[in-house]
């Protein structure tokens, strides 16, 4: 493989991982305060429903649309998503924006599932409703990352199979740990994704615009490092200006 299919299997599996972790807190307190089956079986509608968008709306982008014109549109996508991952962990890192509590988020939402009546037999359509919403919501920004470096590249099997391995790392590692998810590093995991997005966007409009790359893909490595270097400056003096110390967000 690659250098550019190494930085898209790492940001894809990244972007992947971070909201399948906080999906997964949803269906786990959906399950544990409503009925498993029902959570189960909304959280695996949702994943099949996302699989047939990277389907139905990948495939005939890389068939069809000329790729310049596609690697400049997705490229300005990639870049929007990217920067604003950045800016957010920018903000949580330095302290200016409360870090995601995943047990917080857990026990806020079966307490708001507490409130909807008795669970019904055999299928409860809340536990459905909540778990398919919470994977559905987390999962279309990945589906949107997968289709976009996917179909830019030529390579949307490969951003495809990416998600999938890291769907199975977090059910799994959920499966094992449970409710200890908020021992997951989110921050340091978006601070990486933006970085690679922020990368492959800047990459891709150069390159349908027409720009010849030193290096051709591997300066994708020298993207990543500035932006790294950037973070790695940002964060600091975002931090000697920091507000009081907040709450972590749910």
């Amino acid at each position: 493989m690659t250098s550019a299919d190494w930085v898209l299997v790492l940001a894809v599996f990244g972007a992947c991982a971070v909201e399948m972790v906080e999906a997964l807190t949803i269906v786990l307190a959906a399950g544990t305060s409503r009925d498993w089956r029902s959570a189960l079986e909304g959280a695996g509608v949702a994943v099949a429903v996302l699989g047939l968008l990277v389907v139905t709306v990948g495939v005939p982008l890389v068939r069809y649309v000329p790729i310049d014109a596609l690697r400049v549109v997705v490229g300005a996508l990639l870049c929007s998503l990217g920067l604003s991952w950045l800016r957010k962990a920018w903000l949580r890192a330095s302290g200016h924006k409360a870090l995601h509590d995943e047990d917080a988020i857990f026990a806020e939402t079966v307490a708001e599932l507490a409130t909807e009546g008795p669970v019904r037999r055999h299928r409860d359509a809340i536990g459905f409703a909540v778990a398919f919403k919470g994977v559905f919501l987390e999962g279309t920004e990945v589906v949107l990352i997968v289709i976009s470096l996917g179909a830019s590249q030529g390579r949307l099997g490969l951003a495809a199979a990416a998600a999938a391995a890291a769907v199975v790392v977090v059910v799994v590692a959920g499966a094992v740990v449970a409710r200890q998810l908020s021992s997951v590093p989110e921050n340091t995991i978006k601070l990486a994704v933006g970085v690679m997005l922020s990368s492959f966007g800047v990459f891709w409009i150069g390159e349908g615009a027409g720009v010849r790359w030193p290096g051709s893909d591997a300066f994708l490595i020298a993207l990543v490092a500035v932006f790294s270097a950037l973070s790695a400056a940002a964060i600091p003096w975002l931090r000697r200006t920091a507000p009081q110390p907040v709450e972590a967000a749910t």
